[in-house]
């Protein structure tokens, strides 16, 4: 048997892929019987309803004159080597780049001085912004491509984020360059399918062709642009939209409703956790992202049987299955995304004949257990290679 790890695990505190990954991921490690502490200057929404035996530690840095922010990221180094000294930690699973892997290099560092302690590995895992956005920024990139560099290994969450880290930040041959593809996953449990009869499938909730879209509400997302599209798709018709989720456009998605006269079929529910009970019975999901790394929301739908169309951007096309689980059309081209979403959304048995395929899509690829082990395996490997190049250290 396996021995037993120590982890620690660095996210943020959102709604947003990364936090609900880290924090499921947390969960699922202390689940099979790992030692694991989550480090974020908030309860992250996932970890706080569950009862799960993840030790949390809120990192709140010290409000004085001379921070025009309260310095978490500091806060959360200070709180790793806190933990490390009392009880050690095999390793560090940073989730986002900037400012977690910084948190975890400089804990690992600061480790390393100290003769009685033996420092932590540390892995990082891209999820998207940190390297297409914030990262590539000419402020952080070269911070980034160093913790890249410094961690034991990176890891990206889909192959179209893997390469867009090597043309960003792997010019030379380093060891940087080896990124390693670990998806993101979903509790298939908890997202499962309408428990309803399942030849009724969505019109047992919604007499009228159903459309649900998730997330964070920022411009990358485009929501007034979905919204558009969805008003091509079912003019003249009572097919309905739930938006869920809350954020920068908001408002001006609010009132793009309006100004097209949608506000009576178009809902906006705000931030919500009964995700399954929404996704479920929705006839289709709706994603019209200008950038998108992976598309865990869409994962989420198909997981509850719920077929996608969405824009064929980043690593969505390697979790949508066109054609198959879902349809995809050119972001550049909203009257091909109007016309994918019309001719499923007013086709039930297509749809639910797709919300079948998703769903044993995501149980073949996707499923938590499955995406734990691997990441389980890659701290094993990870604590293996460390052990044997300190034991070649000392031979020689």
């Amino acid at each position: 048997m396996e021995p037993r790890l120590s982890i620690g695990i660095l996210c943020h505190p959102t709604y947003g892929g990364s936090g609900v990954i880290a924090s499921e991921l947390a969960l699922s490690l202390a689940g099979r019987g790992h030692a694991v502490h989550l480090f974020s200057h908030r309860v992250p929404p996932r970890l706080a309803r569950s009862p799960g035996p993840v030790t949390m530690h809120r990192s709140q840095g010290l409000p004085y004159p001379l921070f025009s922010s309260t310095p978490h990221d500091l806060a959360t180094t200070s709180n790793i080597l806190r933990v490390h000294r009392s009880e050690g930690l095999d390793l560090l699973h940073a989730h986002y780049a900037l400012p977690h892997a910084v948190s975890a290099v400089l804990a690992q560092s600061a480790a390393g001085a100290d003769s009685s302690l033996k420092p932590p590995a540390v892995i990082t895992t891209l999820h998207g912004t940190d390297v297409t956005i914030v990262g590539s920024d000419p402020s952080y990139a070269p911070l980034t491509q160093y913790l890249i560099e410094a961690s034991d290994v990176a890891t990206a969450v889909s192959n179209s984020l893997a390469a867009q880290t090597r043309a960003h930040f792997c010019l030379a041959a380093n060891r940087g360059c080896d990124i390693e593809v670990v998806p993101n996953f979903v509790d298939t449990d908890r997202f499962r399918p309408h428990a309803g009869d399942p030849s009724e499938g969505a019109s047992s909730i919604h007499p009228q062709p159903h459309a649900v879209h998730v997330s964070n509400f920022r411009a990358v997302k485009r929501v007034p642009w979905l919204i558009e599209a969805f008003g091509r798709a079912t003019e003249g018709t009572d097919a309905t939209l739930t938006l869920v989720g809350d954020g920068p456009d908001q408002q001006q998605a609010f009132q793009r409703a309006r100004e097209l006269g949608l506000e009576r079929r178009v809902c906006f529910l705000g931030e919500r956790d009964a995700l399954p009970e929404l996704l479920a019975p929705a006839d289709v999901f709706l994603l019209t992202s200008r950038e998108e790394s992976f598309g865990l929301s869409a994962l989420e739908a198909m997981s509850c049987g719920t077929p996608v169309v969405a824009t064929a951007v980043g690593g969505v096309p390697e979790v949508v299955l066109d054609g198959e689980t879902g349809l995809l059309a050119s972001p550049d081209d909203q009257v091909a995304y109007a016309a994918k979403l019309k001719g499923l959304l007013f086709d039930r048995p297509r749809a639910r004949s797709m919300g079948h395929a998703a769903r044993k899509s995501v149980l073949d690829r996707f499923s938590r257990d499955r995406i734990v082990s691997q990441y389980e395996a890659l701290y094993r490997r990870v604590l293996a290679r460390r052990e044997q190049a300190n034991t070649c250290e000392k031979g020689g």
